[in-house]
């Protein structure tokens, strides 16, 4: 048994791609997309005539509107192929705007359900500013399901727990990559892999909390850098995986072990937490890794959601 079907005897494993020609190889349940990954794809020649008959299809709508029917686009095809669920994200820069980005999930599910999608299939992703977690719990509310993104943050998690949402995207990669240049010289990578790295117990912390309270709301570890880091998370409700880490894992043999156990968290000594709006901004104002993790990442998607509108206006 090679290592990725290893991993799927303890978790789900979901593809982080936007580039669906490559999902059929690792048979994943589910897939994710973000800004940058649809950006990434549909600059590749083979999907230039996916982007072309979008954007002549809908020429002269708006431009977030010919955004939104690609992004559904990808997703019905991403669907085509898998099982499970795929995530579609909103517009980052409505990430501090809770009726913006209640209106925009709200109109991808509408595109969804024209393409003869069903709402259970696809998870709104939205970024998990206090803004984006108030939006997710009215969405919630109307029965579209969401994938709080971006969360490098206990309190995040937390909020989110107590939004009641679907499912949390905790970045395993972008929280060991803070702490590995915050060290600088003084990092030794021995002394942080795997269940030592920063990422994986930040992820850990907040499965455990979960599953200690009886929150509903599924743990999906994002952003690896390594096989390590994935592994080290086995049992851990889902884990999506890039391309690149799917294809190391699938070619190799070495044996999993489950860290992450719901029966486990269940005895834990964990005390229970909650925030009003005041307590999570001052929680998250009070970790600079999730402060300065947060605000790059939003940014990051924004230069991209601009880029990826330009590439459409040239098409």
């Amino acid at each position: 048994m090679n290592q990725l079907d290893a991993l799927k005897q303890f978790t789900t494993v979901v593809a982080d791609t936007g580039d669906f020609k490559q999902l059929d190889a690792f048979k994943p349940q589910d897939a994710t997309t973000n800004p940058s990954l649809i950006l990434k794809a549909v600059q590749k020649a083979d999907y230039a005539p996916l982007v072309k008959d979008t954007v002549n299809q809908y020429r002269g709508r708006a431009m977030d509107e010919i955004v939104d029917r690609l992004l559904v686009r990808f997703g019905c095809e991403i669907l085509s192929i898998i099982p499970g669920r795929v995530s579609t994200e909103v517009d980052a820069r409505l990430s501090f705007d809770t009726a913006a980005t209640v209106a925009r999930g709200e109109r991808l599910i509408e595109l969804y359900q024209a393409q003869g999608i069903h709402s259970d299939r696809v998870l709104i992703k939205v970024a998990s500013t206090w803004e984006g977690i108030q939006a997710a719990e009215q969405l919630e509310r109307k029965g579209i399901h969401t994938n709080l993104t971006l969360l490098f943050a206990f309190c995040q998690a937390v909020a989110c727990g107590q939004a009641k949402v679907q499912l949390i995207s905790p970045f395993v990669g972008r929280i060991y990559d803070w702490y590995k240049k915050n060290a600088g010289a003084a990092w030794v990578e021995a002394d942080n892999a795997e269940l030592n790295d920063p990422g994986v117990k930040s992820v850990a912390q907040i499965y455990n909390y979960y599953k200690k309270f009886g929150i509903a709301t599924e743990v999906m570890g994002a952003s690896f850098r390594n096989v390590g880091q994935i592994t080290a998370l086995a049992g851990c409700d889902l884990l999506t995986i890039s391309p690149d880490l799917l294809a190391q894992m699938a070619a190799s043999n070495t044996p999993v072990t489950q860290h992450l156990k719901a029966d486990a968290a269940k005895a834990a000594d964990i005390e229970h937490v909650s925030y009003d709006e005041a307590g999570f901004r001052l929680a998250l104002n009070n970790d600079a890794m999730a402060t300065e993790k947060l605000a790059e990442g939003i940014r990051a998607f924004c230069v991209d959601a601009v880029k990826l509108e330009q590439l459409l206006l040239a098409a």
